[in-house]
């Protein structure tokens, strides 16, 4: 393949194997003749998030790929790549949770950027939402459109990073799951919770009450 021609029937998304990125997936399955799921190893807390990422795209029948992010876990510790750091009940008073990884999308999204680009693929996929970003700067609209801006100047390349959720509340990713015939793959076969139990997790971490409250409200507003 020439790696300047630009494919827009092929997509990556940045996959966890959680509910945010299992219904990017479902979404860009939807669109792109071709999808590509990528997802991280940077130590993070629960190994399990990838074997979820497996199973999911075994089932789906989507290609596979995870990159050694390890040094992520070396620069930035936190309770969501250290098993001695508690993970935060609640948000602190400056509104930026211990589960905070700095500078994780960032990276993520620009080498899954490299990644795309030698596969002549244009268009990146990410869960991040502004409407529930729970104090996670680096989930904004703004960040996003700056980060897009940089990658097509640092590759002289034109990437769309797309964000299915980013003006959805949680009720609402859980429709868009259900209108795209998931519901029920991202209930019992994603992981969210920051304890590492796959489905409706534990129920008392910050994730699992954002997922409970958003499944609730879904069934109250839809069903």
């Amino acid at each position: 393949m020439n790696m300047n021609t630009k494919n827009k029937e092929k997509a990556v998304v940045v996959f966890s194997g959680g509910q945010d990125s299992t219904t990017c997936l479902l979404w860009a399955l939807k669109r792109y003749k071709e999808v590509i799921a990528l997802s991280f190893d940077y130590g993070q807390r629960h190994k399990k998030e990838l074997e979820c990422a497996k199973d999911i795209t075994e089932e789906l029948g989507v290609e596979w790929h995870v990159l050694d992010m390890s040094l992520l876990n070396q620069l930035a510790p936190n309770s969501l790549t250290r098993t001695d750091i508690e993970v935060d009940k609640e948000a602190p008073n400056d509104g930026v949770p211990n589960s905070v990884v700095d500078g994780r999308n960032m990276l993520f999204l620009t080498f899954a950027a490299v990644f795309a680009k030698q596969r002549g693929i244009t268009d990146i996929i990410t869960g991040v939402s502004q409407s529930d970003f729970s104090g996670y700067p680096d989930c904004r609209d703004v960040f996003i459109k700056s980060l897009n801006a940089t990658l097509n100047l640092a590759m002289d390349y034109t990437f769309c990073v797309e964000t299915p959720l980013m003006w959805i509340d949680k009720a609402d990713t859980w429709k868009l799951s259900d209108d795209l015939g998931g519901l029920e793959l991202v209930r019992e076969k994603t992981l969210t919770c920051y304890n590492g139990i796959k489905g409706e997790g534990c129920g008392t971490c910050p994730s699992c009450k954002l997922r409970k409250q958003g499944y609730e409200e879904f069934l109250k507003r839809y069903k």
